[in-house]
């Protein structure tokens, strides 16, 4: 199948032509992690089953509740009859049993445990329907428009779709959590139950091994869905997000993800515009401070995503909020808007490089003093 450079603007490639970078796949997206664009897609919007896969939304909810405080990695929770007696794959979770949230975590990620991902949608929801239900909200909100999850496995369902586009949305949004990356490069791990027993977990995402700069995916597979792949890749600063659905092999879908990312790789770059460890040349005042101005810096890093042969041109516009003393260093005071040939293209908080301290009234004796000096 062939598949086709989507034109972008201040990103198009010189020839816009169709290239034959996926075989055998029903559906196909590529995207730029970080501004979001496309760069490849076909039938992207088609609606079709995407069996495990569906667990990057699994995982997203649990990620969810550790970031909200309602689930702790180290939490253990009981497994119930009906999280143990899930088919597919599975690490063997034994009901009446206690396991914490990190190890679940891990064997889904690791090795698409069923059985773990009904006892954590137990966990976080109360119940797997109730999980579903937040699921559904989840990825409206991601705007999600041709997904609709019937479970939180994948296993096959009546009602339950997705969309290579609507993945590669899902799954981006997911690699936000940066714990994720503890636990997608794992490829081969022994998951220990509290009974001493041992299951064997080996990663289903082959790239982890067999190309360098991959670090993270989800596979899929069922008769239905066929072999499917959300994955990611990472090299110079440019951070992809691929998808393939439908793909006749296991073969198929990771060669087809590798040509994918080589392309991308290839034709387009990510330029680091601000620096999180380096101060920007603008200085803040302070009122009512020891000293009248202080150091600011970008608290992230902003990138310019561009074709590699394309130079646009970048500003950036500093907006300094009334601060009053005292500051303390990585305090929110300002922020900076990025430009892509005169389009915002990003938004960064300018946090504080140092404290400030508060004046006192000698202080402010001293500044007085001194201009009466003569």
């Amino acid at each position: 199948m062939a598949i086709s450079v989507v034109a972008l603007s201040g990103a198009a490639l010189p020839e816009e032509k169709s290239v034959a970078l996926v075989n055998n796949c029903k559906s196909a997206y590529l995207m730029d992690y970080n501004s979001g664009e496309c760069l490849y897609k076909e039938n992207e919007t088609v609606r079709m089953p995407i069996a495990s896969v569906c667990k990057v939304m699994t995982l997203t909810l649990v990620f969810d509740a550790v970031n909200e405080g309602r689930v702790k990695f180290d939490d253990l929770i009981t497994v119930s009859e009906r999280a143990a007696s899930m088919g597919g794959s599975q690490v063997f979770l034994k009901a009446g049993c206690q396991y914490s949230v990190n190890n679940l975590i891990e064997s889904i990620i690791v090795c698409s445990a069923n059985d773990s991902c009904v006892a954590l949608s137990e966990t976080v929801a109360g119940n797997e329907d109730e999980f579903v239900a937040q699921m559904n909200k989840k990825a409206s909100s991601l705007g999600c428009t041709d997904t609709l999850f019937s479970n939180c496995t994948g296993l096959p369902k009546e009602t339950q779709y997705s969309c290579a586009k609507d993945v590669a949305l899902m799954f981006a949004n997911l690699i936000k959590n940066k714990e994720y990356f503890n636990y997608s490069k794992v490829w081969l791990k022994d998951f220990v139950h509290p009974d001493n027993r041992t299951t064997s977990m080996t990663n289903t995402n082959k790239l982890i091994r067999k190309y360098s700069f991959c670090d993270g995916g989800k596979t899929g597979f069922t008769n239905e869905a066929g072999f499917c792949l959300a994955s990611t890749a990472v090299k110079n600063n440019l951070r992809l997000v691929s998808v393939v659905l439908g793909a006749t092999s296991g073969d198929d879908r990771f060669n087809s993800t590798v040509n994918m990312f080589d392309f991308g790789f290839a034709n387009y770059k990510n330029k680091i515009v601000l620096d999180s460890d380096v101060n920007l040349n603008d200085e803040f005042t302070v009122r009512g401070g020891k000293k009248e101005s202080f150091l600011v810096k970008p608290q992230r890093n902003s990138y310019v995503f561009s074709a590699i042969e394309k130079n646009p041109e970048i500003t950036h516009s500093i907006t300094a909020f009334d601060i009053k003393a005292p500051v303390s260093c990585g305090q929110v005071v300002g922020k900076i808007e990025v430009y892509k040939d005169g389009v915002l293209v990003d938004t960064v908080d300018a946090v504080a490089a140092e404290n400030v301290e508060r004046a006192s009234f000698g202080d402010y004796f001293k500044n007085n003093a001194s201009q009466w000096a003569i």
